[in-house]
């Protein structure tokens, strides 16, 4: 079983940035998507950012400019640049990584608090 750690949430004023990033604990793909997904208070997840194959990246409307992805070919971690955060940004924030070799896998990460302060 995959294990994903997640770091780098916290407290931030409006405008102020933050990076998250997520690791998985293993990594045996021949192909690969990383994605990060949000969930605010009484609100259904949604999407932020993926990356696949370490290359070919997709946003939400909601962050387009303002939030980058990027993943580190070595260590396999995923990072999520988050600039000009803006209160509507507060969620708890979710890697998840999914691996095919000869079927797609998919693993959550446990979730890291995003607060954006006005």
């Amino acid at each position: 079983q995959v294990q994903l750690v997640e770091s780098g949430g916290g407290s931030v004023q409006a405008g102020g940035s933050l990076t998250l990033s997520c690791v998985p604990s293993a990594y045996h793909c021949r192909i690969s998507a990383m994605s990060w997904h949000r969930q605010a208070p009484n609100k259904e997840r949604e999407f932020v950012a993926s990356i696949v194959n370490f290359g070919t990246t997709n946003y939400a409307d909601s962050v387009k400019g303002r939030f980058a992805i990027s993943q580190n070919n070595a260590s396999h971690t995923m990072y999520l640049q988050m600039n000009s955060l803006k209160p509507e940004d507060t969620a708890v924030y979710y890697c998840k990584f999914a691996c095919w070799w000869d079927s797609w896998s998919e693993y959550w990460g446990q979730g890291t608090q995003v607060t954006v302060s006005s």
